[in-house]
């Protein structure tokens, strides 16, 4: 794509963002926009375009730059942002230093650390957080998702909009913001830890995909993404489904919260009873079940052959009586 078409492009984007925010607005009122900015491509791109489209649709924009500390001459590029950020009128401007601890590995570290600067950012000045993820970026994490195996949730990759985060270049490729800060005169940051094989995400982009476009005749990364969408649609589906239908499960002669009715459950698609058991679960203060103790507590629906009470998490546990699920508190020592 050349340096207008580029401009053109991410320009639209950042303003169909903004009509989308408009609709819905994450925030009570008409939230201030910050863009989440490390001086790369991509997020300069989107500070630039941000920064010409939020007058115009009476927004108002500011930036947010994290200092991660992990790297030589990092509070002087964080700086450098926070320049930039002035200089294309966004306001107010936010340099965030954290502090990266070890959890994880250095990505999931620093990806910690920086979400959590901008979670407390974003409270505290009612805004709304623009992240410079594209296209690429997106392959990137459904192939992430699908390596791990840690289920259909994380294929679906990132979401558009999710809370007060918004995400207005996941149909653009990498390609484009590069382009449209050539002709814009930005100079974007090249982070040395993008060219680092150390990091999984670095291997990616450099070996893995550019191999698949070659095996699979090119279009792999918009094949990728496409289908995170299709898989989003699908997962929202369920997720409706399954909140529609708890409450009527709940809600029969007899029942309390705590009560779930066995043959209700096993009628349920396995997708949506899943759901509904960890809402239940969830409702009944055995917070965010594992995969291990949803796959317990269904045995209780679908493989029901007298077996104890299943610890679900801390002191909460679920039994089957008479017909239905209930939930206790205290310790279980008879668990199996």
């Amino acid at each position: 794509m050349g340096p207008a078409p580029a401009v053109a492009a991410v320009r639209s984007a950042v303003r169909a963002s903004l009509a989308t925010l408009r609709r819905d607005p994450p925030a009570r009122s008409a939230p201030l926009l910050l863009v989440a900015c490390s001086g790369g491509a991509d997020s300069l791109a989107l500070a630039a375009a941000l920064a010409f489209e939020a007058p115009r649709a009476r927004c108002r924009a500011g930036l947010v730059t994290v200092d991660h500390g992990v790297q030589a001459g990092s509070a002087a590029q964080a700086a450098r942002v926070a320049a930039v950020g002035y200089e294309l009128g966004l306001d107010p401007v936010e340099l965030l230093p954290v502090t990266v601890g070890a959890a994880g590995g250095p990505e999931a570290a620093a990806r910690a650390a920086r979400y959590a600067a901008l979670d407390e950012v974003a409270a505290a000045l009612d805004a709304v957080v623009l992240l410079g993820h594209t296209l690429d970026d997106q392959a990137e994490t459904v192939l992430l998702g699908l390596g791990r195996g840690s289920g259909p949730r994380s294929v679906a990759g990132m979401r558009p909009l999710d809370g007060r985060y918004a995400r207005p270049f996941l149909g653009l490729r990498r390609s484009t913001t590069t382009a449209a800060c050539a002709a814009l005169g930005l100079e974007p940051w090249a982070d040395p830890h993008n060219a680092d094989p150390a990091f999984q995400r670095v291997r990616l982009r450099a070996e893995v995909l550019p191999l698949l476009e070659d095996v699979l005749h090119g279009g792999v990364a918009e094949a990728l993404a496409r289908t995170a969408e299709l898989l989003r649609d699908d997962l929202d589906a369920l997720d409706a489904w399954a909140s529609s239908a708890l409450p009527t499960l709940i809600d029969g002669p007899g029942s309390t919260p705590a009560d779930l009715p066995v043959t209700a459950l096993a009628e349920l698609p396995r997708a949506v009873r899943t759901r509904v058991l960890r809402a239940w679960a969830r409702a009944a203060g055995a917070g965010v079940l594992t995969a291990e103790r949803t796959a317990a507590l269904e045995s209780l629906v679908t493989s029901w052959h007298g077996q104890g009470p299943i610890q679900l998490s801390g002191d909460v546990s679920a039994r089957r009586a008479s017909g239905r699920l209930q939930v206790s508190r205290g310790p279980n020592p008879g668990e199996r």
